[in-house]
C-alpha cells in the first residue's frame, strides 16, 4: 500500500489511493468517471532526499496517471463536445438532428456552429457570451422568430451569420448590436418578414454581403443600407415591392452604386401600383416618379378657385332652370286636364 504524503507547508493535505484499490477501480476509471487528483507536488525548495524512494512504477498505476492526465487536458481545454454534435478542429456540428433547442456547453474555442436543419424555436440570451473565438453561426432553416438583445454583445469576431429559411417578421434596431465584424448576413426565404428599421444594419461598416431576397417586404428605408459603405453585394429579388413614391430615394441610392454593388436586377419587380406591376425594379427612372414631384404654384391654385366658383354658379343656374322648366310643365300640365273637362 502506498503512504498518505502531507505537505502540510504547502497547501491541503492530501491522501492517494492505493495500489489495490486503484487497480479494482480500473473499470470506473476507463468508464469515465475520471476525477481531478489532490496529490500535489512538492514545492522545488522541498527536500526530495527526504522522500521515500517509491520503487519501478506499476503498470497499473502508469496506465491510471496517463488517464487522469488525459482527462485533466480535456477539462482544461474545454472541448466537451454536447449531444447529437459533432466537434473536430474547432467545428460543432449541429445540423439535421431535429433538434427544439440550442445544445448547452459548447467547446470554448468553437469558431463554426451549425445549428442548421432543425426546429429551434429560440435563442437563450447570452448564449454567445462565453464564445469569443466564434467566427461562423448557421441558424437557417429552423423556426426562429426573433434574437434575444445582445446576443452578439461577446461575439467580437462573428463574421457569417445566416438566418435564413426562418419565420422573422421584422429585423429591430438593436438585432446585430455590436456585431462590427459581420461580412456577411443571411435573411433570405423569411416569408414573413414584413419590416426593416432603418437603423437594423447600423454600426456595420465591415458588411459586404445582405440577402434580404424572397420575404414580404414591400418598401425599405434608404438609411437602412446607405450606412454600409463596404456593401459589395445586395440581393433583394422575390419581394412584393410597391414601387410608390416612398421607393424613389432607395431606387435613386442603389442606380448609383450599381457599378460598385452587385444586385439580383433581374429577379426584384414591382407588386404595385398597377400602372408598373410587374416591372423589373432597377428600369424604373425618374421619370417614372415624375408625378412624385409635382408642386403647385400660386396661380394654380388662383386657378382651380376660379374654376370652383365657375363649376359652383353654373350648377346654380342649372339647377334654376330645371326648377322653371319643370314648373312649367306642371301648369300646362293642369292647364290642359281643365280644358277636357
Amino acid at each position: 500500500m502506498l503512504r498518505s504524503s502531507t505537505f502540510t507547508d504547502s497547501g491541503p493535505r492530501c491522501s492517494c489511493l492505493p495500489v489495490s484499490q486503484t487497480l479494482n477501480s480500473m473499470d470506473t476509471v476507463l468508464m469515465g468517471s475520471l476525477q481531478h487528483c489532490c496529490c500535489q507536488l512538492p514545492k522545488m525548495g522541498d527536500t526530495w532526499a527526504q522522500l521515500p524512494w517509491p520503487g519501478p512504477p506499476h503498470p497499473a498505476m502508469l496506465l491510471v496517471s496517463l488517464l487522469l492526465a488525459a482527462g485533466l487536458m480535456h477539462s482544461d481545454a474545454g472541448t466537451s463536445c454536447p449531444v447529437l454534435c459533432t466537434c473536430r478542429n474547432q467545428v460543432v456540428d449541429c445540423s439535421s438532428q431535429r433538434l427544439f433547442s440550442v445544445p448547452p456547453d459548447l467547446p470554448m474555442d468553437t469558431q463554426n456552429l451549425s445549428l442548421a436543419h432543425n426546429r429551434i424555436t429560440a435563442v437563450p440570451p447570452g448564449y454567445l457570451t462565453c464564445y469569443m473565438e466564434l467566427r461562423v453561426l448557421d441558424l437557417r432553416n429552423n423556426s426562429l422568430m426573433e434574437l434575444p438583445r445582445g446576443l452578439f454583445l461577446h461575439a467580437k469576431r462573428l463574421a457569417h451569420l445566416d438566418l435564413s429559411y426562418n419565420n422573422f417578421s421584422h429585423v429591430p434596431a438593436d438585432m446585430f448590436q455590436e456585431a462590427h465584424g459581420l461580412v456577411h448576413i443571411d435573411l433570405s426565404h423569411n416569408p414573413w418578414l414584413r419590416r426593416v428599421h432603418p437603423q437594423a444594419f447600423q454600426g456595420l461598416v465591415q458588411l459586404r454581403d445582405l440577402d434580404l431576397s424572397y420575404g414580404g417586404l414591400a418598401s425599405l428605408s434608404l438609411e437602412a443600407l446607405e450606412g454600409l459603405p463596404g456593401l459589395v453585394t445586395l440581393q433583394i429579388g422575390g419581394n412584393p415591392w410597391v414601387c410608390g413614391c416612398t421607393m424613389e430615394p432607395l431606387l435613386k441610392w442603389l442606380r448609383n452604386r450599381i457599378q460598385r454593388c452587385t444586385a439580383d436586377s433581374q429577379l426584384a419587380e414591382c407588386r404595385g401600383p398597377p400602372e408598373v406591376e410587374g416591372a423589373p425594379l432597377f428600369s424604373l427612372t425618374e421619370e417614372s416618379f415624375k408625378a412624385c414631384h409635382l408642386t403647385l404654384t400660386l396661380d394654380d391654385y388662383l386657378f382651380i378657385a376660379f374654376v370652383g366658383f365657375v363649376v359652383s354658379i353654373a350648377s346654380v343656374a342649372t339647377n334654376f332652370l330645371l326648377g322653371i322648366t319643370a314648373n312649367c310643365c306642371h301648369r300646362w300640365s293642369k292647364a290642359s286636364e281643365e280644358e277636357e273637362i
